[in-house]
């Protein structure tokens, strides 16, 4: 992993010092939930598996676990059914109430053994039960869009994060990345590009008018060179 340091409020911020934070943030053995925003595509899938990775090299295991928001997208049916499928991964098409409920049940802390939905990408379907949270789960690592959206669903959320972290990447970038996602998983570049600047930059912009309630911006350059795979050896 990258050693360089990015600019940010306080010091130098660095992939190893997010580790730290992330780390920090159980104390006194309670259970902590780390939630990462950002715009499709921003990196913070690629964010939370790295931060993930790096805190269970070193924990005991399960200690850490990654659920991500994307379960609890509506299942196509519903979407039909609502008249919302040419809207898919717009905050509505989300089921935020039972977002909410999985994460107000993590910090409860009272269940052996919690299922999380997982998102199958190859399908764009939710996938019940996929992912297993045991109890010796103390740091749980959540990314999705909507996290910081403060309307009469999603506003539930944020108070059930310790801390939220932006992940801050250029448009252009994210762009590119969105096409090609798009391409790979089935549709014609015509299609790719108009989800890529119709659906998904809308719900750009309402992710990006939160960015102010991040606990944490990370910047395009910490993002880039965590999503860069390291140079061959020798």
């Amino acid at each position: 992993m990258t050693n360089r340091s990015f600019s940010a409020a306080g010091p130098p911020l660095t992939f190893e010092t997010l580790v730290e934070r992330a780390r920090g943030l159980v104390t006194g053995g309670r259970r902590a939930v780390l939630g990462i925003v950002g715009a499709p595509a921003a990196g913070k899938t690629t964010l939370a598996e790295e931060l993930v990775a790096a805190i269970a090299a070193d924990a005991p295991a399960d200690w850490v676990v990654h659920v991500p928001m994307d379960g609890f997208h509506l299942a196509d049916a519903e979407l039909e059914r609502l008249g919302n499928r040419d809207r898919k991964g717009a905050p509505d098409t989300f089921d935020a109430l039972g977002y909410a409920a999985l994460l107000r049940r993590l910090h409860e802390d009272t269940d052996e053994i919690v299922y999380a939905p997982g998102f199958e990408r190859v399908i764009e379907q939710p996938i019940a039960g996929a992912i297993p949270v045991p109890r010796a789960a103390r740091l749980i690592v959540s990314e999705g869009n909507y996290l910081l959206v403060d309307d009469d669903r999603w506003s539930r959320v944020r108070p059930l994060l310790d801390e939220v972290w932006y992940a801050d990447l250029d448009r252009e970038t994210r762009l590119n990345r969105l096409i090609d996602r798009h391409r790979r998983f089935g549709k014609d570049e015509t299609a790719a590009v108009e989800w890529a600047t119709g659906t998904d930059e809308r719900n750009a912009a309402v992710i990006a008018a939160t960015r102010d309630r991040a606990d944490l911006i990370v910047p395009a350059e910490l993002i880039h060179a965590i999503g860069t795979p390291p140079p061959p050896v020798g």
